[in-house]
Formats: C-alpha cells, structure tokens, sequence
C-alpha cells in the first residue's frame, strides 16, 4: 500500500491510500483540498493508516512526524469536547434505580439533576442545561413542562418516592411532620401566596406553607401545601388523613413538635385514633399539674423520667437531662444579665414590663421602680433540665422520648431542601408552577436521602455535600480518531474520592442493596 496525492478538475488535490496488489484499489480516501497545509495533514494521516495496516505504527512516537499527528489532533479539539458528566453519571443513575424515569418527560430528568447540583432559578437551569448538557431551551419550554408535569405526573411521582421510602423502611410505624414557610420575591399576594408568619424572617413577602411528613431516617413520604396564612397546627390532620389514604400503610405513631399542640388538634387525632407523641408545653400546664410534675420529678438524675396520667386517657412523660440544666441556666442568666444591666443603665421603662422572654423575671416596686423578682427566678429554677413529651400510646418512657428524638430527622430535611436545594426563594405566581417546583424539589431531596444512604451503608468517607461537590468536576471527551468518522467517547481519568463515589453507584454491590430493601 501507499499513499497517492490526485489532482481533480475542480483543482482540489484528493489523498488516498491505493493497494496495488489488487490492480491500484483505494483503500481509503483523506479527503480533498486546495490548501497545501491541509493537503500534508491528509498524507501524514494516510501515511499513519498504512504504518496501522502494515504493524507499524507505535503509540510512543519514535519521529517528530508521528509527534506532529498527535500534536495536531490534540490542537483541533474544543472546550466543547470536554463536558461535565459527573452529575448525570451520579444522580441521574440513582433517578433511573429509584425510578423516576418511569415519568415520560425528558426535561424532568434534567431539571431535577439541576436542582441537586446547581439550584436556582429556572434561567439559571437553562444556562446550565445549555452549557453542561448542550441542551438549548427557552424559558417559556420550562414552564410549559411544569405545567405539564404538574397537571398529569405529580401524583406518579409523590408515589415513586413514598414506594422507594417503604422498601428501604419494610415497615411504616413511625412517621415525623413538621411545617415550613416558603417565602416568594413578588410583593403580591392571591389565594395561595399570602403573607403570615415568616420562618425565614421575611415577614413583608408572601409565602406557602409545605407541610412535609417523613420516616425513620428522614426518608420521604408525603408533602403537602398550604396558603401562606395557614396556622401550622391545622395541617397537621389534613395530611395524615390524604396520605393514608393514598397508600393506605396503616396509621403509625406520629411525631411532631408543640408548635402542633393544641387542644383540638390533639381530639381530632384521639378521634381519628391517630396515636402521636408531641411535645408538651410544661409551663401552660394547669397549676394542680405543675405541682405534680414538680413533686414527681424531684430528685430525677440525669436520664431518669416519670410517667403521669394526664386527661383524656394521655400520659405525660417528663425527663430529666444535666445538658439541658445546663443550658437552661446559661439561657436564664444571660438573659437577667441584660435585664439588670438595663435595670442599671436606667432604660428600662414600665412600658417594657411584660411576659415575653426573660423579661416575665421583672416587677415594679412603688410606683417607677423595676426590679428583678428574686421569687420568680428561684420558681424557674426548678425546672431546669425538665422537658415533657405527651402521648396517647402504650409505648414505654424511654421509647417515647426516643421517638421523639428521632424529630431533628425533619428539621434536617427543611435544612436540606431550603439550603442544599433552595427550595425558596419561588418566583412563580402561577400556583401549579409553584406546585411543580416544590415536587422538582421533592423528588431531588428523595435522590439526596438515597445517595447519603448509600454513603453511610457503605462507611464511605464522603458526605452528600461533597458527593455533589465531585460531580462538578467529573468530565467526558469527545473526540474523532484521525482515521475514522465515528464520535468517540471517553470518561476522564477521576481522583480517588471521585472513583470511590463512582464505583459505590455502579458496582452490583451498590444495585442489589437497592433491589433488597
């Protein structure tokens, strides 16, 4: 074999490779061109196939010639052949295990894995999509999708997550509930978006109420919305009673915090014979319970609890803890340390006096002097290191008050939505856009609580923070070989702790922990 330069009628020069041991048969054609440049670029490719052909040819250039190949090769590639794939590799694998690919929307793929590695605003997803994905979209697609998902999949993909929930739990016994404020940067309110009490301390913006329920673990169940005006302790049933009727898993114990205490929260749960654990409110408890709590629990160590009888078939469980005296005490004394300095300073008027805070510690004397009551102080003081939790179970104290530990599960899990996924701000008005967007965050946060399950199964020393932080910076090549046409595509070399998250989502191992659960 070798290679001929042909000259043709429009002036071009084509390279070929010819056998002639076959009557001059072209092997293969290099194209053509009339730049002399290109033109030895051809032959010196064509010269490397038939060095291929003939053994050859080395991977270690031996001559400048073969250096130049390669150096040309490498000069033609662009930034646009190296991409970020680390995100889908990852999480769009777990989207697939969970299964959530069972939704036939294309885009709710990529806007979920957007949401768990780069969350923000819908334009923000879009530059993204277009630079990392080379997907290009207008904004108006977006929302066209939300709509769409919203109005035909939510329900299939609440169901997803809650399913994939009860086979790594087997068994729903417990369930957690807590609520949160999702705030909006729109000044306007409608039926949805209304203004209320802010946990974000953004009192002067509209906002939703999402009441969220979840298992042992943290791991989802159910969501709920709410108008932003909502007063929390009256979702609490509304949601238990939807959710249980969608998957109908029994009525477990629930779990939630005294923010849900109130006396006809607590009938409507005796009456739908709901058992529930809360926490108690010591201190509004009526005065002849007080004293029985205080004589009860006289002498408590640190870990001891007792269990009281407590109206309407209800037991009151109150334990003692030495970390909590302790900061109970730090509490108080920081706070009288302020009172007595304004006390000193004289700015504290009589304007001031009320019940909130520490300032319940003050009292006037004569007729302009405040005080601190001595009385007050040592009152307090005896129910340091006391907390209450109330039930309408038979379970043991210890079990209770473990259950309810088990309630910072939920706290984390606003923390993650509202932090690792910023769920909030929202800048849809569109109240099943706004919807789709807190299921987009929904279906993230389950992907989010299986790769941290995974991680902590395996005792691997990564969080799910810095899983995330790996998968921005895993990258794929795509290249052509001098010598053939087709696309190539090659993963690039990963450090070690991008390799063990690698390994950990790809080996059967990984897969057949899933399938179990």
């Amino acid at each position: 074999m070798f290679v001929r330069k042909k000259r043709n009628k429009s002036g071009t020069v084509s390279v070929q490779v010819i056998d002639k041991s076959e009557g001059y048969r072209v092997v293969k054609s290099f194209g053509s061109s009339d730049d002399p440049g290109e033109i030895g670029r051809m032959q010196e490719l064509a010269k490397l196939f038939v060095e291929q052909r003939q053994g050859q040819y080395s991977l270690f250039p031996e001559n400048h010639r073969d250096r130049a190949v390669i150096a040309d090769f490498v000069s033609r590639l662009e930034n646009a052949s190296v991409r970020t794939v680390g995100p889908e590799l990852i999480f769009g694998r777990l989207f697939e295990e969970i299964g959530f690919a069972r939704i036939p929307e294309k885009l709710f793929r990529d806007i979920v894995v957007a949401r768990l590695v780069y969350p923000s605003s819908k334009l923000k997803t879009i530059d993204y999509l277009r630079r990392y994905e080379g997907k290009t979209m207008s904004v108006q697609e977006v929302y066209r999708f939300l709509d769409r998902l919203n109005d035909h999949h939510a329900e299939q993909a609440k169901e997803i997550a809650y399913r994939h929930t009860q086979k790594l739990l087997k068994r729903i016994g417990v369930v957690f509930y807590d609520m949160t404020s999702l705030y909006f940067e729109a000044e306007d309110e409608d039926e949805l978006r209304r203004i209320g009490f802010s946990k974000d301390g953004k009192f002067q913006n509209p906002q939703i109420m999402l009441g969220l329920l979840v298992g042992e673990n943290g791991y989802p169940i159910g969501y709920d919305i709410f108008e932003g005006n909502t007063f929390e302790g009256k979702t609490l049933l509304p949601v238990l009673v939807e959710i249980l009727k969608r998957y109908r898993f029994g009525k477990p114990v629930v779990v939630a915090d005294a923010a849900m205490l109130s006396k006809d929260n607590l009938d409507a749960l005796d009456a739908g014979k709901f058992p529930f654990i809360v926490a108690a409110r010591l201190r509004n408890e009526s005065e002849e319970m007080q004293k029985i709590i205080l004589q009860r629990c006289c002498g408590l160590v640190d870990g001891q609890a007792v269990d009281i009888d407590h109206c309407g078939g209800r037991r009151l469980i109150v334990s003692y803890s030495d970390k909590r005296a302790k900061k109970d005490r730090h509490n108080r004394e920081r706070g009288l340390r302020r009172l007595r300095q304004g006390i000193r300073s004289g700015r504290m008027t009589k304007e001031q006096l009320n019940n909130r805070g520490y300032n319940k510690f003050l009292k006037l004397t004569g007729k302009i002097e405040v005080a601190v009551d001595e009385g007050k102080v040592a009152e307090a003081q005896r129910w340091d290191g006391l907390k209450g939790y109330l039930t309408n179970t038979k379970q043991p104290a210890f079990e209770v008050i473990e259950n309810y530990g088990h309630l910072w599960q939920i706290e984390r899990a606003f923390r993650i939505s509202k932090t690792d996924l910023r769920v909030r701000p929202m800048y849809h008005r569109r109240r099943r856009r706004i919807e789709a967007h807190v299921l987009v965050a929904f279906v993230a946060y389950t992907i989010y609580k299986e790769l941290e399950r995974r991680l902590k199964q395996t005792d691997t020393r990564i969080s799910a923070g810095r899983a995330v932080e790996l998968t921005q910076t895993m990258y794929e090549m795509n290249f052509r070989y001098p010598d053939d046409p087709a696309d190539q595509r090659i993963l690039l070399k990963m450090n070690a702790e991008q390799q063990t998250l690698y390994d950990l989502i790809y080996s059967k191992r990984s897969e057949l922990r899933v399938s179990q659960c």
